[in-house]
This record gives structure tokens, C-alpha cells and sequence, in this order.
């Protein structure tokens, strides 16, 4: 944050512009679980998964480290959302370029979630999260939001 952005006009403009809150224009912040949602509902109706990098650049902004964690906080929003209605997953379609694996923070929970108590990468991780992919993809293709 730079020393104007401190000041009280500058600060909702700054957090708008790093994508951690909703603006009024644009592609659409990281923040924006609407937003953030209904691109994750195309590519569970596709059968896809999208890489942080792509699901931010599809927000438009590039990756980076810090809005990659906002945006983890906003897929945990849509998954505690979506699942006290009974849907499946989303989140799980959010995976790595290197390895096509959910992140970290994904992971945390899956053993409540899910009872997967395996490694968080691998053959068995993969296979887990296939499966999971797989459920999102069936639940919502043909569905409407």
C-alpha cells in the first residue's frame, strides 16, 4: 500500500484496484462471490477445471501471491454457501498449473469435509480430486444457477 493510499479518500479506491473488494465497473473483483461463482458454475457445466491463474485473470487482474489468498477466502464463502444447500464443491475446481491440484488451503479441511485423510499430492490426491471434480460436473451440467 503506498503512503496515499492511507488517507480515508484513497483507501476504498486502493482496495478496489488490488481486487479485494467489489468495484462498480470492471471485470469483477476477487471479492465478488457472485462474480467469482458463476465462473466456477461455467466450468463445472464445461467439465473443467481453471487454474488460480486463470480464474484471476478472468477477474482481471494477473496472479500474484496475496490476491491468490484473497481469492481463496472467497472460494471458502462459495463452498460454506454452497454446501448448507446441499451442493457440492466448487472450490475443488481450483487447482495449480504445475500439477492440477487444489492449493493448500484446499486441503485443510477435506478430512472433515470428506474424510480423505491421504497426502495432498500424488497419484491418491489426484484420483481424490477427480472424484471430487467429477461430482461438481454432474451435479451442474444442465442446471441453471
Amino acid at each position: 500500500m503506498t503512503a496515499a493510499a492511507g488517507e480515508e479518500g484513497d483507501l476504498p479506491r486502493w482496495l478496489a484496484e488490488a481486487g479485494l473488494v467489489p468495484d462498480d465497473g470492471g471485470a469483477g473483483a476477487i471479492a465478488d462471490v457472485a462474480r467469482v461463482r458463476a465462473l466456477l458454475l461455467d466450468a463445472a457445466r464445461d467439465g473443467r477445471d481453471a487454474s488460480y491463474s486463470d480464474l484471476l485473470l478472468a477477474l482481471g487482474h494477473r496472479f500474484t501471491r496475496p490476491k491468490m489468498r484473497a481469492l481463496c477466502r472467497t472460494l471458502d464463502a462459495i463452498d460454506a454457501a454452497g454446501a448448507a444447500m446441499g451442493e457440492p464443491g466448487l472450490a475443488v475446481l481450483v487447482v495449480r498449473e504445475s500439477d492440477r491440484l487444489p492449493g493448500q488451503g484446499w486441503w485443510i479441511g477435506v478430512d472433515a469435509r470428506y474424510g480423505y485423510r491421504g497426502e495432498w499430492t500424488g497419484p491418491a490426491a489426484a484420483a481424490f480430486v477427480r472424484e471430487r471434480q467429477g461430482a461438481a460436473f454432474d451435479y451442474w451440467r444442465g442446471r441453471p444457477d
